[in-house]
């Protein structure tokens, strides 16, 4: 099952069944401990979340549980609140940059970057000095706004959203994939292997995506098979004449042409200068939300609250490979 603000949305290869109202909100309930935090309380690198790009993640809002599971590693969690320059870059460690939009969520954020050159450009150079960065962008119209990010370490975006007719969790839907050790999608990384034994990751569920070009020189973390295909994002005319902005990137594409994701990826790590980054494409399975209907009741559960699966321990180590715990 795929969630969108207002929305429940199940994948399908074929069939695309109208939205049923709902609303997705930070699990106050997940349990955020950690069994053998990285660093002391409050003394570990500073990593900010951004909140400057009209992100749909954001520390304070669905990546709430997300922020507090690092705090309780022993990381100094703050939000970023500037365009990225150089001042506000060199005081973190770590930057969690998670569904940045280009503006409101409208027709219009289908075609528009979420960052100016400058800031793309500010964040490459900081990557470099010895910065670190966690990039996600999920399905449309996130792709479109974080291309040119995205572009400064070589990886390109689909920008519409994936989907694979064999390696999903559970019957939940097409869309919704599963990488797993058994499957082979699931690689075998300092990431996923984490720092002993305890920390090792078998599976990680993605809550629809969009696709990723593995540029030369990275590592695939999380793979798609053979069978993976991509949708296209809608243009800003397709989305205007497809409804509601939410739920646009979906209606526009019914019937248009998929192009096979063979070879392409959801998660991929790189180094550039004294730097590391990571690029994931979908941001869901980094949260642990709850889904809610109209009456307020839960129907469902998305992200690393999702029983089975081990996205809470693969975030941790996430962080781990980028502050140099993970070699």
């Amino acid at each position: 099952m795929r969630f969108l603000p207002g929305i429940l949305l199940v994948g399908s290869a074929t069939v695309l069944p109208p939205p049923v109202p709902a609303q997705q909100v930070a699990d106050s309930s997940f349990d955020t401990s950690v069994a053998h935090p990285a660093y002391p309380s409050g003394t570990g690198p500073v990593v900010a979340i951004d909140e400057a790009h009209f992100n749909f993640h954001t520390r304070t809002g669905r990546y709430l549980p997300t922020a507090r599971l690092l705090e309780r590693d022993g990381y100094r969690i703050r939000s970023n609140t500037a365009p990225f320059a150089r001042p506000t870059l060199d005081s973190l460690d770590v930057l969690i940059i998670a569904n940045a939009i280009g503006g409101e969520w409208d027709a219009g954020s289908y075609a528009r970057p979420g960052f100016t050159e400058a800031e793309a450009d500010a964040v490459r150079d900081w990557v470099a000095r010895g910065g670190s960065l966690l990039l996600v962008a999920d399905h449309a119209p996130m792709g479109v706004a974080a291309e040119n990010l995205a572009r400064r370490f070589g990886v390109t975006m689909s920008k519409g959203f994936t989907e694979d007719s064999t390696a999903f969790f559970r019957g939940l839907g097409t869309s919704i994939l599963l990488f797993s050790r058994s499957n082979g999608l699931l690689k075998d990384h300092p990431i996923t292997r984490g720092r002993d034994v305890s920390e090792r990751v078998d599976s990680v569920v993605a809550f629809t995506g969009q696709s990723l070009g593995v540029p030369p020189g990275a590592e695939v973390v999380l793979a798609l098979s053979d069978h993976a295909f991509d949708h296209p994002a809608p243009t800003p005319e397709q989305a205007a004449a497809s409804g509601a902005p939410g739920i646009a990137w979906r209606n526009a594409v019914r019937g248009l042409p998929v192009t096979p994701a063979r070879g392409r990826a959801v998660g991929v790590a790189l180094a550039l200068g004294k730097g590391r980054v990571i690029v994931l494409a979908e941001a869901a399975m980094l949260s642990a939300q709850t889904v809610l209907n109209p009456a307020g009741e839960r129907v469902g559960r998305m992200g690393m609250n999702l029983p089975g699966i081990g996205n809470k321990q693969f975030a941790l180590n996430l962080l781990h490979w980028l502050t140099g715990l993970l070699q």
